[in-house]
Parts: C-alpha cells; sequence; structure tokens
C-alpha cells in the first residue's frame, strides 16, 4: 500500500496540471464542454507519463499503453469532430445560465472532478506501468478480449449514430437500428468493456485487484450518473422515445432492466 501512496500523488499532480490548462482554454473559448474532447487525451499523458517514469520497458506495459493510445485517440477525435462548429454542449450551457460563481464552480465541479475521476479510471495504467514487469498470461488474453469487443461496440455504435445523423430524412429523430436496437447506450456499453479489458492487465500484480476500482467508478458513472441519465433527460416524454425505451435495455445489451 506504500506503493499507492507514492504514485498517486505524483500522478494526481500531472493530471492537476494538465486539467488546469484544459480550464484556461475554456476560458478563452468559453466553452466548458471541449473538456470532453480532451477527457480521453489527459489518458494518453498518464500512461505515458507513467511509462516513461517508470524506468522500463516489458511488453504489457507496451501492450496496455498501446491500447490506451488507440481507445483516447479515436474518441478524442470523435468528440472534436462531432462538435466541431457546434455551441457549448446543452448540459454544460444550462450550468453556465444558472450557476453562481461560474469560474470558480467550474474549475472545481467540473474540470478537478474530472480530473480526480481521470487518476481512479486510469489506475490500472498507472498501476501498471510503475510495477515489475512479468510474464503474460491468462489475465492478459482475456483483458485483451475485453477491451477488444469493448472497442469494437463503441467504434461502431458512434459511426452508426453518426452515420444516422448525416442523413437529412433523419433530423429530429432516434436511432433504433443496428446496435442502438439492442441498447439505448452502445458506445457506453462498449466504454465500460474497454476499462474492464484494461483491469484484466493489472490482475497479474500483488494488489492489482485494487485497480477494480477504475472499472466500477465508470460502470456507475455511466450507467447511472453522467451518462444514461444525463443525456436521456433531453429525450422525456417524447412519444417516440418514450416507446424506444420500453423496448430496448438502457444499457446492457437485451438486458431491458438494466
Amino acid at each position: 500500500m506504500i506503493y499507492f501512496q507514492r504514485i498517486i500523488p505524483e500522478v494526481g499532480l500531472v493530471i492537476l496540471l494538465y486539467m488546469t490548462i484544459i480550464f484556461i482554454l475554456a476560458l478563452i473559448r468559453k466553452d466548458n464542454s471541449i473538456v470532453d474532447g480532451f477527457w480521453a487525451i489527459g489518458f494518453i499523458f498518464v500512461a505515458f507519463y507513467s511509462l516513461i517514469q517508470s524506468g522500463e520497458v516489458d511488453l504489457r506495459k507496451m501492450i496496455v499503453t498501446t491500447l490506451v493510445l488507440m481507445w483516447g485517440m479515436r474518441l478524442s477525435f470523435h468528440i472534436m469532430v462531432r462538435n466541431s462548429g457546434k455551441a457549448e454542449d446543452f448540459r454544460y450551457k444550462a450550468w453556465r445560465d444558472s450557476w453562481r460563481f461560474f469560474v470558480l464552480r467550474s474549475f472545481f465541479q467540473i474540470f478537478m472532478l474530472q480530473g480526480l475521476f481521470m487518476l481512479i479510471i486510469s489506475a490500472p495504467v498507472w498501476f501498471i506501468n510503475f510495477s515489475k514487469g512479468g510474464s503474460l498470461g491468462l489475465w492478459d488474453s482475456l483483458g485483451l478480449l475485453i477491451f477488444g469487443t469493448g472497442f469494437l461496440i463503441e467504434t461502431i455504435g458512434d459511426y452508426q449514430l453518426a452515420e444516422f445523423k448525416k442523413d437529412p430524412a433523419n433530423k429530429g429523430k432516434i436511432i433504433t437500428t443496428g446496435l442502438w436496437s439492442v441498447t439505448r447506450h452502445p458506445n457506453y456499453f462498449g466504454e465500460v468493456l474497454v476499462w474492464w479489458g484494461i483491469s484484466c492487465y493489472s490482475l497479474s500484480f500483488q494488489y492489482g485487484w485494487c485497480t477494480l476500482i477504475s472499472p466500477v467508478v465508470i460502470t456507475l458513472l455511466l450507467r447511472f450518473v453522467s451518462g444514461v441519465p444525463m443525456l436521456e433527460k433531453k429525450y422525456e416524454g417524447r412519444p417516440d422515445w418514450e416507446k424506444y425505451k420500453a423496448e430496448t435495455a438502457a444499457f446492457f445489451p437485451f438486458a431491458k432492466f438494466l
């Protein structure tokens, strides 16, 4: 446990500096929603920082860092392209219009809070990169399988939604086809699998089970806090949405009660 007491403040400081820079950029642009596009890039910084600072490279560290790079670049590119030329996201705009002491609250309640979650969710990444390596085993194979499945689901889900929105005939409509016919949020479900997969790589180490806080937190956040509830609130009361909601699982494919 001394290991965690030594590493957490170091990684936390890196994330603090990174999120402060993004906060300053958001102030300049008057758009706090840019944090969404830079979110995944922060994990890439953590991965490479911890890899370099560890002083040694092995196959497991290279695999995990590469997986984070793949996931982070794809997600950030997708969000930045999606938001390009658009106004501030409706969720952040609502906070801008309603919060007192907006700048101070933004710093702590948006950027620092997301930084804290970044520290927690990236735990398996910096834990692995700061640990002494060992031979690959069953947990690593399982991790790659789960990550690959999640990455594929997330990528396909985002692609299907983007293609759906490109068609002018679908303006104002809700996508109910493809992966979106078995879960209302395939991108969120894929995201969760990604982090369960990455966390598997840490289970070969002593205390590696502690990093399971990462997928647990991202699962709870997306399913019950900042993901599904906040996004679906926008559609409440629409007849087409209520029908889709009654027929389709919220998160886990085919599991309507979940």
